[in-house]
């Protein structure tokens, strides 16, 4: 990675920190963490069932909250201010710009992730009164947490390349809801005959397959994480990023900016 784009990756992060909107999903993300121990309590024998189940959605939601709203962001907000042109005005290629702030939301992402975490195993903590060895497998949901933060934050740079922040929201958001029910949609698709059934399994393998990476419902049984999936997941994460980025970067390219 080179020095402009990390340049352009540790602004982005230090600008995103500062962000108010930031802060307040944080504190909801945490204060529903502590919702979960309340539930918790009167509960019997759940706790810990309860806790990881909210604990983590809360991640997962608020997560994907920001991916969205600070992603569709990145781009326009540098146009409208002109600082965008200053930017490019420097030995900065267009490529290097969209690289630079997918890296430095990502970052943002992870960190947040990190914090988030903390309030959810201090609520495991606070429930459970010591750690089980199962528990480590709500790293491996964390992990594919990540994963889909990702992949949203590449389809939002890639929306907002080329609409405007309302819309790349829309577009961004309903990719999530869809690829969250990825799995029904390829049923269905079995279960549909002739064009229908090309059409649902086109949508099926198009749109993120966020059902995959969501385990949070296991691991709060305390079933664990075959190594296989954790490795396709990965894979799929990553290539699936790889390709919005890169449809991202040739958009923006192409895209007249005068």
């Amino acid at each position: 990675m080179n020095g402009r784009i990390v340049h352009i990756a540790s602004n982005t992060f230090r600008e995103a920190v500062r962000d108010r909107v930031l802060y307040n999903l944080i504190a909801f993300a945490l204060l529903m963490s502590g919702a979960a121990i309340l539930i918790g309590q009167i509960s019997i024998n759940i706790e810990r069932l309860v806790v990881i189940n909210l604990g983590l959605t809360a991640v997962s939601l608020f997560g994907i909250v920001i991916a969205i709203f600070i992603g569709i962001g990145l781009v326009s907000k540098e146009i409208e201010k002109r600082t965008l042109y200053t930017v490019l005005s420097r030995p900065v290629r267009r490529w290097e710009f969209i690289v630079g702030k997918f890296f430095g939301l990502a970052c943002t992402l992870v960190v947040n992730t990190v914090f988030m975490a903390i309030g959810v195993f201090g609520a495991l903590l606070y429930v459970s009164h010591h750690f089980q060895t199962a528990d480590g497998w709500v790293l491996v949901a964390l992990y594919f947490i990540i994963l889909q933060f990702l992949i949203i934050t590449s389809l939002a740079l890639l929306f907002s390349s080329f609409s405007s922040p309302l819309l790349a929201a829309v577009f961004a958001f309903s990719l999530f809801v869809i690829g969250t029910f990825a799995e029904d949609l390829r049923g269905f698709a079995a279960l549909t005959q002739g064009f229908t059934r090309w059409l649902a399994t086109g949508a099926a393998y198009i749109v993120p397959n966020f059902s995959a990476l969501n385990v949070i419902s296991s691991v709060a049984h305390q079933q664990p994480v075959a190594g296989q999936l954790i490795f396709y997941n990965t894979c799929y994460a990553l290539i699936y990023t790889a390709m919005a980025l890169c449809g991202a970067v040739l958009i923006f390219e192409h895209r007249n900016l005068k």
